[in-house]
């Protein structure tokens, strides 16, 4: 888990470095292409009527932008140093949440396939056949099965406690790495929530420094300070959605356990009276 959680890690601050140097690529690109713009105006408008000029101004004014323009145009104006932070929280979230869905859905097992080639094993091959189906199976079901079976010479109160304490392991196991997305989730908001204080702050000062209340500058200090916070926001849903799913593909493995082990503990029973 370490070393995917890094993995993960490097690529997501490699993709925030390259996102950047694109950020910066393709500001100086449209400075240019501005700067282009205008010398090509102020050349026609020699040439040609005021009229025409206008029209062409407005015509290039109204061309829509793409939504990956309006992202970086947001991204870079709500700061990118701290809105990178906000990033870095999304990309270590997901790489916790993709990494416990992917182990999650490798644990999941049929527990009723499982259960009839147990009690077919038992009644062929006694417990050592049982014991070697659940050996060549994944997931925490057949890990169950095993610990119980293992026990089984002991007696049917002592595969019960076995089953017991190591069914409390294996929902630790599962329950690994919740905590973190858990973290990320409250940190985004907060993360953003303190950007706005921040741009608050900036903006105050700017109309210290003026001396003069400029709706511009306040404006621009306020719109700043919302982007961060929405971005927060965004980062925040986003993980809960994955947080959600995580929890509910746990519950549904927790109750596959207890059923399946109560089910395994009865044909025990039976197979002990045979």
């Amino acid at each position: 888990m370490k070393k995917l959680v890094a993995l993960f890690t490097l690529a997501g601050l490699l993709t925030f470095g390259i996102y950047n140097a694109a950020v910066a690529q393709d500001t100086l690109t449209d400075d240019t292409t501005a700067t282009e713009q205008m010398d090509t105006t102020e050349q026609v408008a020699m040439d040609e009527p005021a009229e025409t000029t206008g029209t062409m101004m407005e015509d290039t004014s109204d061309e829509p932008k793409s939504f990956h323009q309006v992202l970086k145009e947001k991204f870079i104006e709500g700061s990118p140093g701290f809105m990178g932070i906000v990033l870095l929280t999304l990309i270590l979230g997901l790489a916790l949440a993709i990494e416990r869905i992917i182990y999650l859905n490798l644990s999941t097992t049929n527990t009723q396939k499982l259960l009839n080639k147990v009690e077919t094993s038992l009644e062929n091959g006694g417990v050592e056949a049982a014991k070697e189906v659940c050996k060549n199976t994944r997931g925490p079901v057949a890990g169950i099965f095993y610990q119980g079976l293992d026990r089984y010479s002991e007696g049917l109160e002592v595969v019960e406690k076995s089953i017991i304490s190591y069914g409390g392991v294996l929902m630790g196991r599962l329950e690994k790495g919740l905590s973190w997305v858990a973290l990320f989730i409250a940190l985004a908001p907060m993360l953003g929530f303190m950007g706005t204080v921040i741009g608050m702050i900036q903006a105050f000062d700017d109309i210290e420094a003026m001396g003069d209340i400029s709706p511009t500058i306040v404006a621009g200090g306020i719109k700043v300070a919302l982007l961060t916070t929405v971005f927060g926001l965004i980062v925040a849903i986003i993980l809960q959605i994955f947080y959600n799913y995580l929890v509910s593909k746990i519950d549904s493995l927790v109750n596959d356990m207890e059923d399946s082990s109560i089910t395994l503990v009865d044909i025990l029973a039976k197979y002990t009276k045979k």
